[in-house]
């Protein structure tokens, strides 16, 4: 059940909250004694309840904000919740062999709900600064980091009400490294050596993202183009759930659980997790079958679409009754 309700979650939180919620519980109502096995699992659920929500992984909200549809990415549901049902089920009785579930728990655990407040409230500044700034100042975004400024400004905002834990800053500065240096190693390989878009091509993707971090593999994936978005996004963001380092809630809750830090133990104990992912997606092929879609950008940044077009507007100004000029990317009524 504890899997379901991450699950869940992903959806319209993100993967990383759900995990986190997720493994936190796991902690409390097993006594911290939780198996590798499960651990994975919870990692896996998470992954898969946002991979069908472009607001449920960042893989997905790449997609979105790219210009594709959310109807063409809500199809990796399918996959995702089959191979729950693959993973869910032997995680959970080799939990509850492990460590049955505690029956005396107790939630006697105070709410505090001004942190919960401010973390909403860094959500939305996150949510609406994103948006924004795609739409309005998509060419000002490669200059400046607006997201990291917009939570900045945000958690000192929220000072006064409840003091930051500064002393987790270590341990997460030491997590930031390591993905950004799996998304430094990634951004080195060039979109030529990528095989042709097909569904083989998009199941490998999804054994590569376990490897490589997951963001800038669906960056090539999109600026290559020809791919089934609903199965890219099941790929990528289900895949990586493989290997612990392959997807940034995997990383969360090795913070957590630094036992989980293994490539071995993740693979030994986790090894319905890649037999999950198989099944979900030949459940999808075999349901919907394989329908790519064309680039919904011809290799164009959203920067020099948006520059381009200011500078149309700024020769001659459109003669009366004729058509408007297109939309930038990601603005609405872009197709």
């Amino acid at each position: 059940m504890l899997l379901v309700i991450i699950f869940v979650l992903s959806g319209f939180l993100d993967n990383i909250a759900a995990a986190l919620i997720g493994a936190t519980v796991a902690a409390s109502v097993f006594k911290r004694k939780v198996h590798i096995g499960y651990l994975a699992a919870i990692v896996a659920a998470s992954n898969g309840g946002g991979a069908g929500s472009v607001v449920g992984d960042t893989t997905t909200t790449m997609m979105w904000l790219d210009g594709v549809s959310p109807l063409d990415v809500v199809e990796a549901y399918i996959a995702s919740g089959v191979a729950l049902v693959v993973f869910g089920i032997p995680a959970a009785l080799l939990q509850h062999k492990h460590m049955a579930i505690s029956r005396d728990f107790q939630a006697a655990h105070h709410i505090d709900w001004a942190r919960v407040g401010i973390v909403v409230f860094i959500l939305v500044c996150a949510i609406i600064t994103n948006v924004t700034v795609n739409l309005k100042f998509a060419a000002a975004a490669e200059h400046f980091p607006f997201l990291g400024a917009a939570i900045w400004v945000a958690l000192l905002v929220a000072v006064p009400l409840r003091k930051p834990e500064w002393s987790l800053i270590p341990g997460a500065f030491k997590g930031s490294v390591f993905l950004l240096s799996l998304v430094t190693c990634a951004s080195m390989m060039p979109v030529e050596e990528l095989p042709a878009a097909s569904w083989p091509s998009a199941l490998a993707l999804g054994f590569i993202s376990a490897v490589f971090d997951n963001i800038p593999l669906t960056a090539l994936a999109l600026k290559q183009g020809g791919y089934d978005w609903g199965f890219l996004a099941y790929a990528v963001g289900f895949g990586g759930s493989m290997l612990w380092f392959g997807s940034s809630a995997g990383v969360a809750v090795a913070n957590l659980f630094p036992e989980a830090k293994s490539v071995g133990q993740w693979l030994r104990h986790g090894w319905f997790i890649p037999v999950g992912y198989v099944v979900g997606f030949f459940a999808l092929l075999a349901i919907l079958g394989w329908h790519p879609h064309e680039k919904v950008k011809e290799g164009v940044p959203a920067s020099a679409l948006v520059e381009k077009l200011k500078a149309r507007q700024g020769e001659a100004a459109p003669a009366p009754g004729s058509a408007p000029p297109p939309a930038p990317v990601g603005a609405p009524g872009y197709q």
